[in-house]
Protein backbone atom coordinates (compact mmCIF):
# COMPACT_ATOMS: atom_id res chain seq x y z
CA UNK A 1 0.00 0.00 0.00
CA UNK A 2 1.43 3.25 -1.04
CA UNK A 3 0.24 4.90 2.38
CA UNK A 4 3.38 5.62 4.66
CA UNK A 5 1.25 3.68 7.83
CA UNK A 6 4.39 4.94 10.53
CA UNK A 7 4.17 8.39 10.45
CA UNK A 8 0.82 8.19 12.81
CA UNK A 9 0.02 11.87 10.75
CA UNK A 10 -3.44 12.09 12.31
CA UNK A 11 -3.74 13.81 15.86
CA UNK A 12 -6.81 11.03 16.40
CA UNK A 13 -4.14 8.47 15.67
CA UNK A 14 -4.05 5.34 18.10
CA UNK A 15 -0.53 4.90 19.50
CA UNK A 16 3.03 5.17 17.25
CA UNK A 17 3.13 2.42 15.13
CA UNK A 18 6.83 0.98 14.56
CA UNK A 19 9.02 1.75 11.59
CA UNK A 20 7.64 0.05 8.22
CA UNK A 21 10.83 -2.59 8.01
CA UNK A 22 9.19 -3.87 11.60
CA UNK A 23 6.00 -3.96 9.86
CA UNK A 24 5.00 -8.22 9.37
CA UNK A 25 3.26 -9.07 6.40
CA UNK A 26 -0.15 -10.32 8.09
CA UNK A 27 -0.42 -6.71 9.89
CA UNK A 28 -0.02 -5.20 6.37
CA UNK A 29 -2.95 -7.50 4.96
CA UNK A 30 -5.01 -6.61 7.91
CA UNK A 31 -4.48 -2.94 7.50
CA UNK A 32 -5.23 -3.24 3.52
CA UNK A 33 -8.76 -4.67 4.99
CA UNK A 34 -9.40 -1.65 7.46
CA UNK A 35 -9.14 0.71 4.52
CA UNK A 36 -11.23 -0.88 2.38
CA UNK A 37 -13.57 -0.59 4.82
CA UNK A 38 -16.04 1.60 3.56
CA UNK A 39 -17.28 5.21 5.42
CA UNK A 40 -20.02 4.45 8.06
CA UNK A 41 -19.24 0.88 7.96
CA UNK A 42 -17.46 -1.57 10.07
CA UNK A 43 -16.08 -4.92 10.26
CA UNK A 44 -15.37 -7.30 13.41
CA UNK A 45 -12.28 -8.84 14.42
CA UNK A 46 -12.80 -12.03 13.38
CA UNK A 47 -14.92 -10.57 9.88
CA UNK A 48 -11.13 -9.41 9.02
CA UNK A 49 -9.54 -12.83 9.76
CA UNK A 50 -12.43 -14.57 7.94
CA UNK A 51 -12.22 -12.07 4.64
CA UNK A 52 -8.09 -12.79 4.51
CA UNK A 53 -8.51 -16.53 5.08
CA UNK A 54 -5.94 -16.27 8.00
CA UNK A 55 -5.32 -15.70 11.60
CA UNK A 56 -8.13 -15.09 13.77
CA UNK A 57 -10.04 -12.11 15.71
CA UNK A 58 -7.14 -12.43 18.68
CA UNK A 59 -4.74 -11.58 15.92
CA UNK A 60 -6.50 -9.08 14.21
CA UNK A 61 -6.86 -7.00 17.42
CA UNK A 62 -3.28 -7.10 17.87
CA UNK A 63 -2.20 -6.01 14.68
CA UNK A 64 -4.89 -2.95 15.28
CA UNK A 65 -3.49 -2.52 18.57
CA UNK A 66 0.11 -2.41 17.38
CA UNK A 67 0.00 -0.73 14.46
CA UNK A 68 -3.03 0.46 13.66
CA UNK A 69 -2.76 4.24 14.27
CA UNK A 70 -2.51 5.19 10.71
CA UNK A 71 -5.45 3.19 9.06
CA UNK A 72 -8.97 3.96 10.16
CA UNK A 73 -8.72 2.07 13.13
CA UNK A 74 -12.70 2.88 14.42
CA UNK A 75 -14.00 0.38 11.59
CA UNK A 76 -12.11 -2.97 12.58
CA UNK A 77 -14.57 -3.35 16.41
CA UNK A 78 -15.35 -6.05 18.25
CA UNK A 79 -18.60 -8.16 17.71
CA UNK A 80 -20.94 -7.04 20.20
CA UNK A 81 -20.61 -3.25 18.87
CA UNK A 82 -19.44 -1.84 22.05
CA UNK A 83 -16.88 0.82 21.26
CA UNK A 84 -13.15 0.21 21.74
CA UNK A 85 -12.19 0.35 25.92
CA UNK A 86 -10.04 3.79 26.39
CA UNK A 87 -10.87 5.27 22.64
CA UNK A 88 -15.28 5.71 23.00
CA UNK A 89 -15.08 9.42 22.93
CA UNK A 90 -12.52 9.77 19.46
CA UNK A 91 -14.49 6.63 18.40
CA UNK A 92 -17.91 8.00 18.64
CA UNK A 93 -16.41 11.28 16.83
CA UNK A 94 -15.21 9.55 13.36
CA UNK A 95 -19.12 7.15 13.75
CA UNK A 96 -20.60 10.94 13.64
CA UNK A 97 -18.80 11.99 11.22
CA UNK A 98 -19.31 9.51 9.07
CA UNK A 99 -22.89 8.41 9.36
CA UNK A 100 -21.90 5.15 11.16
CA UNK A 101 -25.80 3.58 12.86
CA UNK A 102 -25.43 3.30 16.50
CA UNK A 103 -28.04 2.21 18.94
CA UNK A 104 -28.76 4.21 22.36
CA UNK A 105 -27.07 3.19 25.69
CA UNK A 106 -29.11 2.18 28.09
CA UNK A 107 -29.54 4.36 31.34
CA UNK A 108 -27.54 1.76 33.40
CA UNK A 109 -24.85 1.65 31.04
CA UNK A 110 -21.54 3.56 32.25
CA UNK A 111 -21.06 7.02 30.60
CA UNK A 112 -24.15 6.49 28.08
CA UNK A 113 -22.08 5.88 25.09
CA UNK A 114 -24.08 4.30 22.36
CA UNK A 115 -23.38 1.02 20.58
CA UNK A 116 -22.64 0.94 16.83
CA UNK A 117 -25.84 -1.25 15.72
CA UNK A 118 -24.16 -3.76 13.88
CA UNK A 119 -27.05 -5.38 11.64
CA UNK A 120 -26.63 -2.12 9.33
CA UNK A 121 -23.19 -0.95 10.44
CA UNK A 122 -21.42 -4.51 9.71
CA UNK A 123 -19.10 -4.47 5.42
CA UNK A 124 -19.64 -7.74 4.38
CA UNK A 125 -16.40 -7.05 2.79
CA UNK A 126 -18.48 -7.24 -0.96
CA UNK A 127 -20.70 -4.46 -1.98
CA UNK A 128 -20.28 -0.64 -1.29
CA UNK A 129 -16.35 -0.25 -0.58
CA UNK A 130 -13.83 2.05 -2.40
CA UNK A 131 -14.28 1.59 -5.72
CA UNK A 132 -17.10 -1.18 -5.61
CA UNK A 133 -14.42 -3.71 -5.82
CA UNK A 134 -15.23 -7.12 -4.24
CA UNK A 135 -13.92 -9.90 -2.43
CA UNK A 136 -13.41 -12.86 -4.22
Amino acid sequence: MSQDRTSGGRTDAAPVTPAASELPEYAERVLDVADLIPPGHVMTYGDVAEWLGDGGPRQVGRVMALYGSAAPWWRVVRADGLLLPGHELRALGHYREEGTPLRGAPREADGHVPRLDMKRARWDGATGGPGEEAHT
